[in-house]
């Protein structure tokens, strides 16, 4: 039996046209997807695609969006045997991360793909991208069981764990990089995954959660960073928490004006969160002078996660739990960190 694949169109470059008139990129009408791409007729899989409600360029990609496309995922769970979202890369590595908090223990595929070129442009990455990532939805191994499950990003050859990717490139098809964990499997003339490296749910049923707290917000320090222009942020009632993209292995700048402004923070009831602005490695707190601020006000490590898994996996802990412990953040929920 064929195995039934949902491909799921939020918008974003794979599917744009070009307006005739303005030249402008469009969004595509994904129901005429067959006549860009042929080829999607002679794949081994049963495919039916779906929109959501308004597609958009991923730069307005946003928390309700993302508990959409969950819920279009539980309510065809039983129904398919894997999923393909397209989407735009610019927010596609927050998508991933997001999906992967919000849908726990799934034993199905979810893979993220898009592309630098719309499909309708003659040298379009999008053709290739879009071929593989069903391919790999419905691959099965020996025991006719898809050896994939969790949430991944398949771009230019490379399968990632969606919650360890970022985007490195605005204009490279090469366009995405897990510097912290390795690939979970490649597209050549086969396409060969590495089983030591995929999840296995520890969950026997599947978990889909329905909220997120947008309140998390984020900031990178730079060398004369005054603190004091950011007060909105260290609001608790405007941002139950903050990520800090923190110097090296979490350092900050320890002068008093800076450390004021945090532990002020930090006593109201907000949280902060340590991690590196470094593209590979992650926290060590307290390793030098220099990072002893962030520990003595007990920032919670931010480990080697990245900064779109970081945010993602706070919105799901405050959006589904009525208190949060920093061990409630730490702890490995999804692959996301060491």
């Amino acid at each position: 039996m064929k195995p039934k694949i949902l491909l799921i169109y939020t918008g974003g470059t794979i599917g744009m046209m070009s307006d005739p008139n303005t030249g402008e990129l469009q969004n595509l009408d994904f129901t005429y997807i067959h006549n860009q791409i042929p080829e999607l007729n002679r794949l081994d899989v049963v495919l039916t695609t779906i929109s959501i409600q308004h597609p958009m360029d991923s730069s307005h990609m946003r928390p309700s969006v993302w508990l959409e496309i969950a819920s279009i995922i539980e309510s065809n769970a039983t129904k398919y045997d894997g999923f393909v979202l397209l989407h735009g890369t610019d927010t596609m590595a927050y998508t991933a991360s997001a999906l992967s908090f919000l849908i726990q223990g799934f034993k199905k595929p979810i893979v993220l793909t898009g592309s630098q070129l719309p499909i309708g442009v003659l040298r379009s990455d999008g053709k290739e991208n879009l071929l593989t990532a069903i391919e790999i939805a419905g691959k099965k191994n020996e025991e006719g069981y898809s050896g994939l499950h969790e949430v991944a990003v398949f771009f230019q050859s490379k399968l990632f764990r969606g919650n360890r990717t970022s985007k490195v490139s605005s204009h490279q098809f090469d366009a995405f990089d897990s510097p912290n964990y390795p690939l979970l499997g490649s597209a050549g003339v086969t396409i060969a995954l590495d089983s030591a490296r995929l999840l296995s749910p520890e969950l026997l049923e599947p978990q889909f959660y329905k909220q997120l707290d947008p309140r998390v917000g984020l900031l990178k320090l730079y060398p004369g960073i005054n603190l004091k222009g950011y007060s909105s942020m260290f609001k608790p009632e405007n941002y139950r928490a903050v990520v800090l993209e923190a110097f090296g292995s979490g350092n900050t700048p320890n002068d008093s004006s800076f450390g004021e402004v945090l532990q002020a923070y930090v006593e109201n009831g907000g949280v902060l969160v340590n991690t590196s602005q470094c593209t590979s490695g992650g926290v060590q707190p307290g390793k030098y002078a220099s990072g002893h601020l962030l520990k003595a006000l007990g920032a919670w490590d931010g480990k080697d996660l990245t900064t779109e898994a970081a945010i993602t996996k706070l919105m799901w802990l405050f959006g589904n739990y009525p208190t949060v412990k920093e061990s409630d953040f730490t702890n490995v929920v999804a692959g996301e960190s060491l």
